[in-house]
């Protein structure tokens, strides 16, 4: 409702009526509907007055809001955990094909390391002996890289492949798809220097084996995975990490999709850099 809505309904009619003097008020503009207003000059001059009032309250209320006086603590603690949202620095210009490297010198630098070495260690890429060794150079230190590489040969032996349906070079059977992803949730810094820094992964993992014949599904994994992290060569390099199970959360009704599903999804679906 405008001012003139609000004031100018009643107050300017004709008082009339058998016996009653009829008294003839000063002409005045009307509106299309008949109901008398204000002279322009009025309006101008009552909008020019309020406009004046409102500039004055709101210069008020700006100043007190600049002044120097800090606002009042909260008094509540200041959360345990830190937020899982990036901080906005970019932690690196990924090239297509190759694997991540130039993080930042500082903390979130090396959660940022520890978030995207999460998902080249947990890729289909370490299925492969000579895509193993590439990955295993490019994110560990090189002492690191040497006494690793004969351990992770063992584990990823032609039996153990051929326990996950795969062959001995680490390829799927024709017409299926086998899918390891590792997916973070997030991170957290158990000691830093510019160093050297400590650094936990928490994420979720898919694993197994989608085609028409397969008898081990593609299922979901919940594991911490720390990270040693040096800082070699202008760049986070891992000089050792772990695993363990958990934290995992209560599974969801949500029912299981088809082989087909899950194989068209594995190949749609393109995974993330991951910043801190």
């Amino acid at each position: 409702m405008s001012n003139d809505d609000q004031y100018g309904g009643g107050g300017y009619g004709e008082v009339g009526g058998t016996g009653q003097t009829r008294t003839r008020l000063p002409d005045t503009p009307t509106d299309p509907y008949g109901t008398p207003r204000r002279t322009p000059r009025a309006s101008r001059g009552l909008i020019t007055v309020v406009g004046v009032v409102v500039l004055l309250i709101a210069a008020i209320a700006f100043a007190n809001q600049s002044g120097d006086t800090a606002p009042p603590a909260s008094s509540d603690k200041a959360p345990a955990t830190t937020p899982t949202a990036p901080t906005g620095t970019r932690p690196l210009t990924p090239q297509p094909g190759t694997l991540p490297k130039g993080f930042a010198h500082d903390e979130q630098g090396a959660q940022s390391a520890a978030a995207n070495y999460t998902v080249a260690l947990g890729s289909d890429g370490m299925l492969k002996r000579d895509q193993r060794h590439a990955i295993m150079d490019a994110l560990y230190t090189p002492t690191a890289s040497a006494a690793r590489k004969g351990t992770q040969d063992s584990a990823y032996s032609t039996a153990f492949l051929a326990s996950l349906g795969l062959d001995a070079d680490g390829n799927a059977p024709q017409g299926s798809v086998f899918v390891t992803r590792a997916v973070p949730v997030g991170t957290r810094v158990d000691s830093y220097s510019p160093t050297n820094a400590k650094v936990s992964v928490w994420y979720t993992g898919l694993l197994g084996m989608s085609g028409p014949k397969s008898t081990d599904p593609v299922r979901t994994t919940w594991k911490t995975w720390t990270f040693e992290l040096t800082w070699a060569g202008e760049d986070w390099k891992v000089s050792a990490d772990t695993q363990q199970d958990g934290p995992a959360p209560v599974p969801g009704d949500v029912p299981a999709s088809t082989s087909d599903d899950i194989s068209k999804a594995v190949k749609e679906f393109g995974g993330f850099t991951y910043a801190r």
